[in-house]
């Protein structure tokens, strides 16, 4: 049903005007929120996903408020022991969480007051539930990438196992899908591996600037209390220290710039996804996937979905909508904190929940993917994908390329005609477009020449992939630190 305007005036019309309200800053307000308004600002039904980071930051700073004086050690330890217990009853589900306390913040630190008495109402000191946001924040997207980078280790290594397996299995390679030359099945998992390195170095760098420390910018200004940022910074790993206190809590790059590294990640599972649902088709039958992961049609008893693939590639566009959707909401705030940004976080927790929910599928899917040698051999031979080889041949013995472009066309033109390949055509259908054409060609011709013969750094040759698989394991353990 659609709000009318007058909804937010009569909600809460029996509500009585008080002279202070149950929110932690309520003094300034003679009455109290209107309920539909408390409902509609508040954020702790989603991000109250991050206590475990709202708890550790909390832990953090009271550590620190102790060692500079501004609490004391008994203080302290009564704050952490209470945090610790409030960690405790969230992680075991005997938490209350109220609406009216708006968000994760503000009900750990009134449960906390509820626990240990005013010495709760201490820990705010010297902070605000601006930098202590962005800290939380900060915290949950680092932890959320360490987890996506394992995700993407474990497909990684899936893939390196199946192009392992696959080093001299010949296919198919396509442009425009069209047949042009032949690679092995191994060369092309391989390209699927780059795009995922390339999000894994890509997500390392987003970490580094995600791991710098916005708290101690208070509201906007930073605070009057003898704060040692450092120390703070070192409790929490971070590796750097948010240089300007305006830009600390109005900053939000790093979700930005880790929605943008997902929506690549999913744009990559999307082109594999693409693949798999073609080549599982039956005009294909190019690879097997296991029946766990697909599933069949309620009317066509024959039929087997490639539904995991399916789902994926759908939901890359909910990522690529995250990202326009955090762009959008920053793109006109001034400095320095916007009650927008409470937005922020629905987009960035979607982002991840994809992300990591994608890479579980594939993870489990890869390496249990069946490739249909034969299937794929038999496909490699049309098209007449040998013949750039024999064109290369042709060079070799000294014809110009472009010339020798020429002669080939006809080739094929003939084969067509004739409906066979360039490897069945006889000596003599060859050699009325070349004298150059010797009996030797057809080593050439063949799926393992064709393959073999493009042995270099980078190239299809089964030496080559060997090679390109031992290279991506240590290239792996470099940039993981395994």
């Amino acid at each position: 049903m659609t709000t009318q305007p007058s909804d937010l005036t009569n909600h809460n019309a029996n509500s009585q005007p008080a002279k202070a309200t149950s929110n932690m800053w309520g003094g300034r307000f003679t009455e109290a929120t209107n309920a539909f308004v408390a409902e509609f600002t508040a954020s702790v039904q989603f991000d109250k996903r991050m206590y475990a980071q709202d708890i550790q930051g909390s832990i953090a700073h009271a550590t620190m408020l102790a060692s500079v004086g501004v609490l004391t050690d008994s203080e302290r330890d009564a704050i952490i022991s209470g945090l610790t217990g409030i960690l405790k009853d969230i992680e075991q589900g005997n938490f209350q969480w109220q609406i009216a306390l708006e968000d994760v913040h503000m009900n750990i630190e009134s449960a906390l007051t509820a626990r240990i008495g005013q010495t709760g109402k201490k820990l705010h000191t010297g902070r605000s539930r601006n930098d202590q946001v962005a800290t939380d924040i900060r915290l949950y997207v680092r932890d959320s990438i360490d987890h996506i980078l394992k995700l993407l280790n474990r497909l990684q290594h899936g893939i390196l196992a199946l192009a392992e397996a696959h080093t001299d299995t010949i296919m198919p390679g396509f442009t425009h899908l069209q047949s042009a030359q032949p690679v092995t099945f191994g060369h092309h998992v391989l390209a699927w591996f780059e795009m995922l390195y390339r999000d894994t170095e890509r997500l390392i760098d987003c970490r580094r600037r995600t791991n710098c420390l916005p708290l101690g910018a208070a509201a906007l200004a930073g605070t009057t209390y003898p704060i040692n940022r450092q120390l703070t910074a070192q409790l929490l790993g971070f590796e750097s220290v948010a240089e300007n206190s305006l830009d600390a809590v109005s900053d939000r790059d790093f979700a930005i710039e880790f929605c943008a590294a997902a929506s690549l990640i999913m744009m990559h599972l999307s082109r594999m996804s693409e693949e798999l649902i073609l080549w599982t088709s039956s005009q294909f039958r190019f690879v097997h996937i296991p029946d766990r992961f697909c599933t069949g049609s309620s009317i066509m008893p024959q039929k087997k979905n490639p539904d995991v693939p399916e789902l994926v590639r759908g939901k890359s566009g909910r990522v690529f909508g995250d990202l326009i959707s955090l762009l959008t909401l920053m793109k006109a705030q001034p400095l320095a904190y916007n009650k927008d940004n409470q937005e922020d976080k629905e987009p960035l927790f979607d982002a991840i929940d994809t992300v990591q929910g994608c890479l579980v599928a594939f993870a489990d899917m890869i390496p249990a993917l069946i490739p249909e040698t034969d299937t794929l051999r038999t496909a490699a031979f049309k098209g007449f994908s040998t013949a750039t080889d024999l064109a290369d041949y042709l060079v070799k013995k000294g014809l110009p390329f472009r010339d020798a472009h020429e002669v080939v066309g006809k080739a094929v033109a003939l084969g067509v005609q004739k409906n066979l390949d360039l490897s069945e055509l006889t000596l003599p259908d060859l050699q009325q477009f070349s004298r150059l054409i010797e009996p030797d060609v057809y080593s050439i011709l063949t799926l393992e020449g064709s393959v073999n013969a493009r042995n270099h750094f980078g190239g299809t040759a089964p030496l080559q992939v060997s090679a390109a698989i031992g290279r991506a394991r240590s290239r792996l353990s470099l940039a993981t630190g395994e």
